[in-house]
């Protein structure tokens, strides 16, 4: 029997491989330019820099912290298994290495969100899927140990499960 598509799984490519690799693993990848006179770095994982179009990029780790860009709080979502998830907060972070990245904000009360705010990146595993996605949380005290809704989310140290 063929399970549904589910919209919070990523297909993954032999290219994309090792970041879904790293975040298994509880680190975050990101890809930088080598070509000369670019060296900038960029997210989503592509084999060419989206800057100067040089195909010199390779895989970087990144910090783990970032700055919160925008966010929309999601009240409805009838795509599985995003309804048992609500509501939660999907978010545009700035990575401290420069790009941004879609996300989502675990841990934090929409009433405490605040543009700018610092954040750390976090795992969620999604048990039936075999993936690990990373998140992001408040940085420092703000942000509580634990489970994040029915996934467990960990720290760069370790993956939840």
């Amino acid at each position: 029997m063929t399970r549904p598509a589910r919209a919070d799984v990523p297909e993954i490519d032999d290219f994309a491989r090792p970041y879904w690799d790293a975040a298994a693993e509880g680190r975050l990848l990101i890809r930088r330019c080598h070509a000369a006179g670019c060296g900038r770095a960029h997210h989503y994982p592509r084999e060419f820099c989206p800057y100067c179009w040089s195909a010199d990029a390779g895989w970087e780790e990144a910090g783990g912290g970032a700055t919160l860009y925008t966010w929309s709080v999601v009240h409805r979502n009838d795509l599985p298994p995003f309804g048992s998830r609500l509501p939660y907060t999907a978010a545009v972070v700035d990575l401290d290495e420069g790009p941004r990245m879609t996300t989502e904000v675990v841990d934090c009360p929409e009433g405490e969100l605040r543009i700018g705010m610092r954040l750390r990146v976090a795992y969620r595993r999604l048990p039936d899927a075999g993936v690990v996605v990373p998140v992001f949380r408040p940085e420092g005290p703000a942000g509580p140990e634990g489970p994040a809704g029915p996934e467990a989310v960990a720290g760069p140290d370790g993956v939840g499960g």
